[in-house]
């Protein structure tokens, strides 16, 4: 009797506190405007996740605010990261989305790097980013055994994007034998280079491509070789993933490293030292976002597949990449370079 007395008494104080807690985020965001930064230009799969949360994201947050998109490009979201990280206010009227890449890079020691990924609060994530690469169907290379075989030529963006690290991953790690010819603008060139035969394949995220290229899957004008993840997509279940090619242990946990960047996915983030409550406010409304059928009707109208994560499990992720062994983020800088 004594013991469910107690219990109660703290369910209830539990519950006390978490309407103080959002009664207080509902007094700090009610008429304000929220930017929701996007490190990237217009177009593209981080800004259309970007744009997606910004949309939803203020009718779940305590107070309603206005959620605005605003785009701030370079260096791959290392800019967008170091705006939050040094110049933001810290109180949660600054958030953004989280770059897949920003942990690696300050793994590896990049020189573009102004933040430390630990110290971000992690809102939540709406999927992970799954990417693949694939090839055109006159290429004699249709699965990861042919290329490791033959020299197959590739197409990529800048050499800083994983239309280019990723095959150089491979060829590193996987004994593979990719010639990549990168400098195109963007997917459409790339799209365009594939059809006329200049290139033999590239790599493009699995959302984008389900979007705007299932054509040429129906038409069996493609063959989608390998996926960049943790796990397989669950319309890729007999696609390899890239963790399952290295040779070696080291080499597995190299490509292991890298994974847990896609892992990492598309979602939410804030700058340190946001005050608890908004940041469990944060957190609760992403939750109830990611559940709501408006939302997943969107997300379903692109063909989007939403995973989530809680923003705790996110920042493990991140946490997890941060405490890599030294080797093997060595190994990986190495492969991410074509050595």
């Amino acid at each position: 009797m004594l013991r469910r007395a107690f219990i109660a008494i703290a369910g209830l104080v539990s519950t006390c506190g978490a309407e103080e807690a959002r009664a207080d985020a509902a007094d700090f965001y009610r008429g304000r405007t929220v930017q929701f930064y996007i490190g990237s230009a217009p177009g593209g799969g981080y800004d259309f996740f970007g744009r997606l949360i910004a949309r939803h994201f203020g009718r779940f947050i305590p107070g309603k605010p206005n959620v605005v998109p605003v785009n701030m490009p370079g260096a791959g979201g290392l800019k967008m990261a170091g705006y939050l990280y040094t110049i933001a206010p810290r109180d949660g009227s600054a958030l953004g989305i989280l770059a897949q890449t920003a942990p690696l890079e300050q793994a590896f020691g990049a020189p573009g790097v102004q933040f430390d990924a630990a110290r971000f609060t992690y809102i939540g994530r709406v999927a992970p980013a799954v990417e693949v690469t694939y090839t055109w169907n006159t290429s004699p290379t249709r699965t990861l055994e042919d290329a490791r075989q033959r020299e197959t030529v590739m197409g990529g963006a800048s050499p800083d994007t994983n239309t280019v690290i990723y095959l150089n991953v491979l060829n590193a790690l996987a004994g593979t034998k990719f010639k990549i010819i990168s400098g195109y603008p963007g997917t459409a060139e790339l799209n365009v280079a594939l059809e006329r035969g200049e290139i033999e394949g590239t790599t493009k995220t699995w959302e984008a491509f389900r979007a705007e290229n299932s054509a040429w899957l129906e038409k069996g004008q493609v063959r989608i070789m390998l996926q960049y993840a943790l796990k397989r997509a669950h319309d890729l279940p007999d696609t390899p993933l890239m963790i399952e090619l290295g040779r070696t242990p080291e080499e597995r946990e190299a490509l292991r490293f890298f994974a847990t960047g896609n892992e990492l996915g598309r979602g939410a983030m804030t700058t340190p030292d946001v005050p608890a409550e908004r940041t469990a406010a944060l957190r609760q409304a992403f939750d109830a976002m990611v559940r709501d059928p408006e939302f997943l009707a969107e997300a379903a109208q692109r063909k989007i597949d939403v995973d989530p994560m809680g923003g705790e499990d996110v920042a493990g992720l991140v946490r997890a990449i941060l405490s890599a062994p030294p080797a093997i983020v060595e190994r990986a800088k190495q492969a991410r370079e074509g050595r």
